[in-house]
């Protein structure tokens, strides 16, 4: 079975995935996808429910194979990961309701993270906190110095195209609302900011 997912935002592609091999004891759904987020996502969901999973990149996009029920399935407890220390989530461009002194503290929250060496292994930016690693210079040389330092930057899709900001991701990846609501379960502890 075949899936064209192309120019869907997520979590479609993985919500038609589920929905075909739900209704399979065994074989293959392919899933045609157009954005990177997506394709890592197919590949995680496939991971996390012990599917055997295959990716080829095409010109413009990923065709996600996953294979349930053969002999050829890995093993969830082969597959599963420690959990990681935090998450953090950041919904805003500022910390409170006051603008100018919400900037002040975004500012000084990263620029704390670096100099005490507290950092996440994951940020990801949603609604207006897109803005950060995209248009704002003051807020994206900090978020290079936190990635540098071994942090993955995650900027939410559905947020940056919400914006017309698709173009301007300057720090990290394009992200997908998977990577907070996995974070539940992949992350010990997930904190939001804004």
């Amino acid at each position: 079975m075949e899936i064209d997912a192309r120019g869907l935002g997520c979590p479609k592609p993985i919500i038609l995935a589920e929905e075909a091999l739900s209704k399979i004891e065994e074989g293959i759904v392919t899933v045609i996808v157009d954005n990177e987020g997506s394709m890592e996502n197919l590949k995680k969901y496939a991971t996390r429910f012990g599917y055997y999973y295959e990716v080829e990149e095409k010109e413009n996009y990923w065709k996600v194979k996953i294979v349930k029920g053969y002999t050829c399935q890995i093993s969830p407890t082969v597959q599963k990961q420690t959990k990681k220390d935090l998450l953090v989530i950041i919904s805003s461009d500022v910390i409170g309701k006051d603008e100018k002194l919400g900037r002040i503290l975004m500012k000084a929250y990263l620029e704390t993270m670096i100099a005490t060496l507290q950092l996440p292994q994951m940020i990801f930016l949603m609604n207006t906190a897109v803005k950060l690693s995209t248009i704002d210079e003051e807020f994206i040389p900090l978020l290079k110095k936190i990635e540098e330092m071994g942090t993955e930057v995650f900027t939410c899709g559905t947020c940056l195209k919400y914006y017309n900001l698709e173009d301007s991701l300057r720090v990290g990846f394009r992200g997908t609302t998977n990577h907070f609501v996995e974070g539940m379960f992949d992350f010990n502890k997930t904190v939001w900011i804004g």
